[in-house]
Formats: C-alpha cells, structure tokens, sequence
C-alpha cells in the first residue's frame, strides 16, 4: 500500500503514498476490525440491501475521474462482494475500503475499462469508500447490523479448529519476524550512526527479509509502511524521504552516511511503532490467505522489475521473503484446506515448490546473486512462476472464509 517527484508512472495522492499499477493486484490484509477479507465469486445477491443471513451481497462501484461511486451507500453487515469497474479514469486505478486510516479492503491496478473484486465479511460500522487521485476521493459508506440471527457455522468442527489454529499461529508468526525485524533494524542503525558503512552494507539485508515476509499487514496501518519502505519515487520531495531505502541509497549507491543519524533514528522508531500495533492484531482466515496473495503481488509490481532494491541490487532477498511470508500463510491454512478443496491445496502446494526451484539457480551462500546478474529472460521466468502460483493463491480467501 502505497509520488512522487521522478517517475511519471507514479503518484502521490493526500497522505497516502501509492504505486502505479504494474503486473498484479494487491488486497489488504485487514486487521482488528471484525471484517473478513476473502477472495471469491460473485455469486450472491445483487445490490447491498436484501441479502439473506449467510449469503454474500454486492456493492457496484463505479471508478471515474471524479469520485468512485458504489450503486448504494448503505448495506446490512455480512459477506460482501465489492465489484470495482473504473469508467475511463486514468488517474485513479483502485479502490478501498477503509476505517479511519486502517485500510479493510482494496482492489488495486483497475485501470481504465477493467473491473476486479474484493470481498469482506463486514461488521456494523461507518466506513469510507477511498479512491486515491479522484476530485472526491472518499465516500461515506454505513453498514447497518443485520436483522435475524447469525447464519449457522458453515465449516465442520475439525476444519473450525484448523482455521482457529491457522489464526492463532500467524498472530504469533507476524509478532515473531516483527520481533527479528526490531532487532536487525537495531544493529543496522548502530551501524549507521557508527559511520561503518561496510558493516552496515552486511546487516542491511536481514531486516529487509523480515520485513518483506510480513509486508501486507504493515501496509494496513496507514503511512507507517511508506514511513519505513518508501522509495524515492514514493517521496513527495527528497527532503520527507525516510525509511530502509533512504539508507539503502547512502550505503550502496553514495557510500557515504553523512547526515543519516536523524533517519536511522526514525526508522528505529517507526519500527518500535509497528511492533506495538502488532501486538493488538488479530487475524481471520481469508484475512490470512489475502495477506499471502498480496504477497505475490508485491513480488511482481515492485521485486521482479528491479525497482525496489536498486542500489543494493537485493531483490532477490525481498522475494524470498514475499514468498516466504505467503508460504507460511499458507501452510498454516493447509490442513483445514485440505478438506475443503483438496485439489486447490494440492495445486497451490505443487506452485510453492515451482517457486523455490525457480528461485534456487540464483542462489550464493548464505544468500542471492546481486539482482543485475539476473537477465531479462531469467526474469520473465521469475515472474511466469509467480503468475502460475498466484492465481491458484487467490482461490484459497474464497474457500477458507466463514
């Protein structure tokens, strides 16, 4: 989640800093609200109002120029399919859910003449619909508690206890490589304040792998991520640039730490701030499978293309974090997919292994080649493996929610 004063593919729109949309599209890992992300069809009831107790409803929302507009303003809480179709906006390609600055859901790249969907098992609540770059970029939308009761648990008592222990075991992953990324950043910044730019140049890497396997949740808290991983295409000026890459720059491509002390301190910092918040997160199953999907986006929008590791030329370390991060996802909602849709759990582990071949060629020592090593044509086979695993990826939110 995600201007920019150099690149023209990108934006900055109010206090949100966003990418142009490149090879695929992300959904938000939603947090702390109740709301259940998950992939999905569209079957259900057309229109927000009227859906039965238990079955998924849905809102149009329409993408201009000038606002992103749903077909209704208000809806019963319940399973929800968002249906986004953008009307010829060439500046405003996604939309979003969101609670304040907390974002619930999202459907990225939607450029002009494509649609896409996300879909949330919304609780009551006032909400906005955010379109980053439109005249109007936020509409309110409410959701009303549903009447009737509660529709009846619609997975078996086993597959309920695997997907409660799939929650509890990846609230404890993320505190866990949010705890890693506290301590690495720490020896990073000493490094930098030290002046030692070799021995920052060593420890740069580690941080930026516990960081990238749990990316989608720190992007689901507002400007903390652009805050940490920003590039300088993200920035609206040099000067309000911060975060890993800003100190990448100085390590890999300047050479030099002159005057990095107040930005080392920063991300130590925004770093403590993250691991406070995820602390208090809690998860869901779809909530869970969507954060390993947007993992592989990430993999494509920003890793694949070189763009996000340019001086240090490390993408191959942020993929294998993107990657493992959606493994772990994934593997912790495996044994409860397996009775849901064991051909969907078989395919989607059969790609995971893909995956690690297609990455283990570029594998030295303890680490990756430098990215600059890696052709264009080794490239496009990085990103077919991602595309193949991706789209199987993607089914698992509509299996897996309740």
């Amino acid at each position: 989640m995600h201007i920019h004063f150099t690149d023209p593919e990108e934006r900055r729109v109010g206090a949100h800093v966003r990418r142009a949309p490149v090879a695929y599209s992300a959904i938000a890992v939603v947090i702390a609200t109740g709301a259940v992300a998950c992939g999905g069809s569209d079957s259900g009831s057309s229109g927000g109002s009227g859906a039965a107790a238990g079955a998924k409803q849905t809102v149009n929302v329409t993408i201009t120029s000038k606002a992103c507009t749903p077909d209704v303003s208000t809806i019963p809480s319940g399973p929800t399919i968002f249906k986004v179709v953008n009307k010829g906006a060439d500046a405003v390609t996604e939309a979003e859910l969101v609670d304040g600055d907390t974002i619930i859901g999202e459907k990225e790249n939607i450029t002009p003449g494509l649609s896409g969907t996300f879909s949330l098992n919304v609780k009551a609540g006032k909400y906005q619909l955010y379109c980053p770059g439109a005249d109007t970029e936020k509409v309110d939308f409410t959701v009303t508690q549903a009447a009737g009761s509660a529709p009846a648990a619609t997975h078996s008592a086993e597959v309920t206890t695997a997907l409660t222990t799939a929650t509890t075991g990846y609230a404890t992953y993320v505190r866990q490589q949010v705890a890693d990324l506290v301590t690495s950043t720490g020896a990073l910044v000493t490094a930098v304040k030290a002046g030692d730019l070799d021995r920052a140049a060593t420890l740069y890497a580690a941080p930026r792998l516990a960081y990238e396997r749990i990316e989608p949740v720190a992007e689901s808290f507002g400007d903390l991520d652009p805050a940490i991983d920003a590039r300088i295409d993200d920035a609206p000026d040099a000067a309000s640039w911060t975060g890993f890459h800003r100190l990448e720059k100085a390590i890999f491509a300047d050479r030099s730490l002159a005057g990095t002390g107040p930005i080392a301190d920063k991300l130590n910092t925004d770093v403590g701030k993250l691991n406070t918040l995820v602390a208090k997160t809690t998860f869901q199953p779809a909530q869970i499978a969507n954060g390993a999907t947007t993992l592989l986006d990430e993999v494509g929008k920003t890793k694949i293309t070189g763009e996000e590791e340019r001086y240090s030329k490390l993408d191959l370390v942020d993929i294998q974090g993107n990657v493992e991060g959606a493994n772990k996802a994934f593997t912790l909602l495996e044994p409860a997919l397996k009775s849901l849709d064991p051909k969907l759990a078989s395919t989607v582990r059969t790609r995971f292994t893909a995956m690690d071949k297609a990455l283990a060629p570029y594998k030295e020592g303890t680490g990756y080649v430098s990215y600059d090593k890696v052709t264009q044509d080794q490239r496009r086979g990085l990103s077919q493996a991602v595309d193949a695993l991706a789209e199987p990826l993607s089914q698992v939110a509509g299996v897996v929610v309740s």
